[in-house]
């Protein structure tokens, strides 16, 4: 005699393939061969903790994202706000510059800046959005 399906099967979610940065990847293999952990399992460990981190809804989480945003005073944090700020600013910082084109901004403000080019020049963007290299006899 055959059960009848009751159509709830459930299926088993197939893993799937991402990259991470160097550096992530590689501290995970350090962290992870201390606490007997696989780099994969160590960077599943840390996405685990960071998601748990993120869906909590605490006071902690909120003073943490208003220092982040600029309205809290990072020394008025808590320790453990102040670890948990401390893991996301470099990110965050990261984020910003990654959207932002500094130079472009100042120049729409009327402002000049000066920056390294791809090639490592030094570049002056002017106010009006032209660009001078500058000479590099120091």
């Amino acid at each position: 005699m055959t059960a009848a399906p009751t159509g709830h099967t459930k299926k088993k979610a197939a893993d799937r393939a991402t990259r991470f940065s160097a550096e992530l990847f590689e501290s995970a293999q350090a962290v992870g061969e201390a606490e007997n952990r696989s780099a994969r399992q160590q960077l599943e460990y840390w996405a685990k903790i960071g998601r748990s981190f993120t869906a909590a809804s605490s006071s902690s989480r909120s003073r943490v994202e208003a220092a982040l945003a600029g309205t809290l005073e990072r020394q008025s944090l808590t320790a453990d706000e102040a670890i948990a700020f401390d893991a996301e600013f470099p990110a965050r910082v990261a984020e910003s510059l990654a959207s932002t084109n500094v130079p472009a901004e100042r120049a729409e403000a009327g402002l000049r800046s000066v920056y390294l080019d791809d090639d490592g020049r030094l570049i002056e963007l002017g106010a009006d959005g032209t660009e001078a290299l500058l000479a590099a006899d120091i």
